[in-house]
């Protein structure tokens, strides 16, 4: 007698048709935020159509506006992957982006794809679809996956429109330059520096580093996860905590203890923008929330021994407590509220415990490296870790801005704490609120880096660079034009253009330090390009690093 199973029918997509694509867009998983950028991803996606016409080639979205929702972005990973499986395989693929989106949407579907993948977003700062794009493509680099990126204020000028084209037609984009990144040549370090970054590297490996995670994958950052394979040898060694024991630990901590918080912070200068209503303005209540997390976060990491932590907030806490972002920028400050265990011990006392925002490790591992090296030379090691939000000429210079949701050291600020105006967080990102550490980053010499996968190994990539001054109109146009409620760093990276920097850089995040002058800025960075090469990292330098 036979055996009946219910055994699946499979039916292949049809094959793409002559001159013909197929567009997919990435979203946020909060609809609040798909919403709101919705108009700009529409304009976006026709000015790519109109290109590709000119040439005889039609865009067919490969899903359609939904209107219960109120947009056309792919928002969870099960939809992506829906849309994905009715694609043919050998189809040519463009993911459009406007705005900040989740990776994981769509790598899934992305990784059966054998046609052409073109990554492709508007030069805007108006929503963060320059960071997705950047998270998207570092995340496909990650994965060992071929891909093509383009980036167009309009889509009108030559090298955008021939570029678009090119793709369309070879499956390829040749015009990217990357001449201005330069691989590192050990030998040529100078002796002094060498050496320490070599003895801190015998260090790191013989002691080992605990770094505490409080969940990881934010967002969907597949580029942001290291497996353990790749930093253990290092002496990295993840201690995996969860948000829900933060959460816990919050409830622990009393209402003196972050009402002292508080207390330090307006005394040091710093202005809370407080209102009324906590769905749109920031409450007192909100910042002792954050005051709690705070310390909290201080006290799990010294149970556990940390040398440093990253917290993931969202997706995990983004609906049980206000925003994480001035707990983490006070936590990489290196003169910060004190904060003390139950039974009265100072935590981490004259010192930064480093953080890695949305837990980045290519960030994390930075963070701890700068931190042995910075420390050892007598330099600050606080450091901040900015999205590579957007760019835009000024006078003679490139000037990015460089932009993150508040968790920035107030040493890194004009005036420090005095220079801190904290608001509520966007509640399209931010349900329960909080408040923002915002100012302006003070001038003076920055080297830049950032720690990312590809090719199967650990690498880094090193520059230096210049925090300028602009006037004070100059710099509200360009809050405006992004997210005038977080701080913001103007950032001149001699020796890169945009194009060449956006055709290297592999994440959506970039890990800036200051430096008191040039001569030790290089001295620093040749220590910490020293210390990365004797941990088996590969170290590149960009732009005009004299090394």
């Amino acid at each position: 007698m036979a055996t009946e199973y219910k055994v699946p029918t499979l039916v292949e997509p049809a094959p793409p048709k002559p001159n013909e694509v197929v567009l997919v867009t990435s979203g946020d998983l909060r609809h609040t935020a798909n919403v709101v950028g919705w108009p700009e991803q529409q304009v976006l996606e026709k000015q790519i159509a109109d290109v590709l016409a000119e040439i005889g080639y039609t865009v067919r979205r490969g899903h359609e506006y939904d209107p219960e929702v109120g947009h056309g972005f792919i928002w969870n990973q099960r939809m992506g992957m829906d849309v994905f499986a009715d694609i043919h395989p050998d189809t040519p693929i463009i993911i459009a982006e406007a705005v900040w989106e989740y990776s994981h949407h769509v790598l899934s579907g992305l990784k059966t794809q054998r046609g052409p993948i073109l990554t492709a977003a508007n030069w805007s700062g108006t929503h963060p679809g320059l960071v997705g794009l950047a998270n998207l493509n570092a995340s496909m680099t990650k994965a060992g996956m071929e891909y093509s990126t383009i980036w167009s204020e309009d889509f009108t000028d030559d090298w955008a429109r021939d570029a678009l084209k090119e793709w369309a037609t070879t499956g390829k984009i040749t015009t990217h330059d990357t001449s201005h990144v330069k691989a590192l040549d050990a030998a040529a370090l100078p002796a002094d520096e060498a050496a320490l970054g070599r003895a801190l590297a015998a260090e790191l490996q013989q002691k080992g580093a605990v770094m505490g995670i409080f969940d990881e994958g934010c967002m969907g950052m597949y580029n942001a996860i290291f497996d353990d394979e790749y930093i253990n040898p290092l002496g990295i060694f993840k201690e995996r905590l969860s948000q829900s024991a933060l959460y816990y630990r919050m409830t622990t901590v009393s209402d003196q203890d972050a009402e002292a918080v508080f207390k330090w912070l307006v005394e040091r200068g710093v202005t809370f923008d407080f209102g009324s209503d906590p769905d749109n303005d920031l409450t007192k209540d909100q910042v002792l929330e954050q005051c709690k997390m705070y310390i909290a976060a201080l006290r799990i990491a010294d149970d556990f021994g940390c040398s440093g932590i990253g917290i993931q907030y969202q997706q995990g806490l983004k609906d049980l407590v206000p925003a994480s972002d001035l707990a983490e920028g006070l936590l990489n400050e290196i003169d910060r509220p004190p904060a003390y265990t139950e039974d009265g011990r100072e935590l981490y006392p004259g010192q930064p415990l480093p953080h890695f925002n949305e837990v980045d490790w290519g960030c994390g591992v930075d963070s701890l490296i700068t931190n042995r090296v910075w420390t050892a030379m007598g330099l600050n090691p606080s450091t901040t870790l900015h999205d590579v939000r957007w760019g835009d000429a000024y006078g003679d210079d490139f000037v990015w801005v460089m932009e993150i949701s508040g968790s920035v050291p107030p040493s890194h600020l004009r005036g420090g704490y005095e220079g801190v105006t904290s608001q509520r967080q966007p509640p399209m990102y931010f349900r329960l609120g909080g408040g923002t550490i915002k100012g302006v980053s003070k001038p003076g010499v920055v080297c830049y880096s950032r720690v990312f996968l590809m090719d199967g190994r650990l690498n880094v990539d090193m520059g230096i660079g210049e925090a300028v001054e602009l006037p004070d109109e100059e710099t509200q146009r360009r809050w405006d034009a992004t997210t005038p409620v977080w701080p913001i760093m103007h950032l001149v990276m001699p020796g890169v253009t945009r194009d060449q920097f956006m055709a290297r850089h592999k994440s959506n995040h970039i890990q800036v330090v200051y430096a008191p002058d040039m001569e030790t800025a290089v001295k620093a960075t040749a220590a910490k390009a020293a210390m990365y090469d004797a941990l088996g990292v590969k170290v590149s330098f960009t732009g005009g690093v004299d090394l």
